[in-house]
């Protein structure tokens, strides 16, 4: 395998050795300018409790890193990964015998291991921590299992950042040693967390500004926050875990020995013994910075170091929102990009023409909901609003919120059901939005009724506004429409009849 740079679509490996766990994932970045990963696994390393007791790492560590980078290895050649990068985190940063083992890598397997500061890793943290998310400006965290790094960013740009050994590992070995630990050693552990986080200054929030983290303790506690509500998406990536959310779960797992925490829905087993001592830094941090909740990323230094590759800085929102749009459109045959675009047009003119953009959250997610509606095709034409909605849910669409997302999805779904108005959405879409969301629908139900009466070798002029008889929409285009379900919901919903005027182009 060639480790060359490679154009951007080739493949990228990505190692990462980090101080608890090791994971390689391969991606590929499509012509929409997105990632995508052709294949992913981990592997339980747990290198820092060798490195905290005796400044090295035994022969155990070594055997489980080697063994698990042949396999990262094994996978990124399967892959097609024409060229692999490593880095390696906080406990390969303090072992002593860490360059031997980098230099084993280096000539087994032909791998060049990048061990990155505090610095380097908070910058590619942020990076990839951010790139995907709607956010501007704030604090940005990234615990791992031996450090934690905090990076102050404004304008989606870094300004200060500070490297700490506060991992969930580190933490929890230091201080938490009865089982369950008692709240002398929880005071403690806090204690100490707050006093190492005073190098920062004073670092409140303010206006606008979010508190954002990622790594693997705080994606499982938004996991088990999720898991105990009636949550209607399931990737974490995008999930605003509440401070009084996360110290209660925190408080639930420190009350239990290690052995039952795995009764706990949403946690994952090998983290048992090292969450609590994360979760406790991560309030500490929350608490301290008047945080009222933690937008969880589900990326970080992986996909930092690879987005480093194309664009040093994480582009503007806009963009993201732009090119993940495209990047989920491009994947589905059914979707027509000119039908599309008539779609959006349609929907938006008669949209201002009953107010229904007006709700600025709402109009924005009618325009995303016609310009994909038919990926659902792909699956099914007759459910097509059904499962287009179902796959704006499950997949990721990176730069828009949870809430976005969700509006999305209700938008199209009513677009094909009239009872479908949100409720399985809770509590994304609230009681409140529904009316907006039922309008919308049949906005891009009767927009795409008329696109679909069109011809497709000319654009669909249409002109809509109110009248004595009813909302007067005039399609040039048409040669014919006759009343059906569509005019009866409509008069229901709006409270006037819906007149379609077809005249000579």
């Amino acid at each position: 395998m060639t480790r060359d740079p490679v154009p951007e679509s080739g493949p990228v490996a990505v190692i990462d050795i980090g101080s608890n766990s090791g994971r390689v994932v391969v991606y590929r970045r499509d012509e929409a300018g997105m990632l995508r990963i052709l294949s992913t696994t981990r592997a339980s390393l747990r290198l820092v409790s060798d490195v905290d007791s005796g400044k090295t790492l035994g022969p155990e560590a070594v055997d489980r890193a080697l063994d698990a980078l042949r396999d990262f290895d094994t996978v990124a050649r399967g892959a097609g990964a024409t060229r692999v990068l490593a880095v390696a985190t906080a406990a390969m940063r303090d072992a002593a015998n860490g360059p031997q083992l980098i230099a084993t890598v280096r000539q087994e397997l032909g791998i060049e291991i990048e061990v990155v500061d505090g610095a380097r890793e908070a910058r590619l943290g942020l990076r990839g921590g951010i790139s995907g998310l709607p956010v501007e400006s704030g604090l940005f965290f990234d615990v791992g299992g031996g450090s934690m790094q905090v990076t102050r960013f404004h304008a989606r740009r870094l300004l200060e950042a500070w490297s700490f050994p506060l991992g969930s590992l580190r933490l929890s070995g230091a201080f938490l040693k009865s089982d369950p630990p008692t709240r002398g050693e929880i005071r403690a552990l806090r204690d100490h967390v707050k006093e190492t986080l005073a190098a920062i200054g004073p670092q409140l929030l303010g206006a606008g500004e979010i508190l954002v983290g990622t790594g693997g303790t705080v994606r499982n506690l938004a996991k088990i926050d999720r898991r105990k509500r009636d949550y209607p998406i399931t990737r974490v990536h995008g999930y605003a875990l509440e401070r009084p959310r996360l110290a209660d779960i925190v408080d639930e797992l420190a009350s239990r020995k290690v052995k039952r925490r795995d009764e706990v829905a949403g946690l994952s087993g090998e983290r048992g013994d090292s969450i609590v001592g994360g979760g406790l830094a991560i309030d500490v941090l929350a608490s301290a910075i008047g945080a009222p909740d933690v937008l969880v990323s589900g990326q970080g230094v992986r996909e930092g170091l690879v987005l480093s590759l194309f664009e040093s800085e994480a582009p503007s929102v806009d963009v993201v929102r732009e090119s993940s749009l495209r990047s989920l459109v491009a994947r589905f045959a059914g979707w027509d990009g000119r039908t599309a675009a008539e779609r959006v047009h349609v929907a938006g003119v008669l949209g201002n023409a009953v107010g229904v953009r007006s709700d600025r959250e709402v109009g924005a997610a009618l325009a995303r909901a016609a310009r994909i509606m038919d990926i659902g095709r792909s699956v099914d034409f007759f459910d097509r609003q059904e499962h287009a909605a179902r796959i704006v849910l499950a997949t990721e669409l990176f730069g828009f919120s949870h809430r976005e997302i969700a509006l999305t999805a209700a938008v199209v779904a009513a677009a094909g059901d009239e009872d479908e108005v949100g409720k399985a959405l809770a509590p994304l879409v609230h009681k409140e939005d529904r009316a907006q969301v039922e309008s919308a629908g049949v906005i891009l139900a009767l927009a795409d009724d008329i696109v679909e009466r069109c011809p497709p070798d000319a654009p669909v002029r249409v002109d809509a506004g109110k009248a004595a008889d009813g909302l007067v929409v005039t399609v040039p285009a048409l040669r014919h429409w006759r009343t059906r379900k569509i005019g009866a919901r409509f008069a229901r919903v709006f409270g006037m009849p819906l007149v379609v005027r077809v005249s000579a182009p």
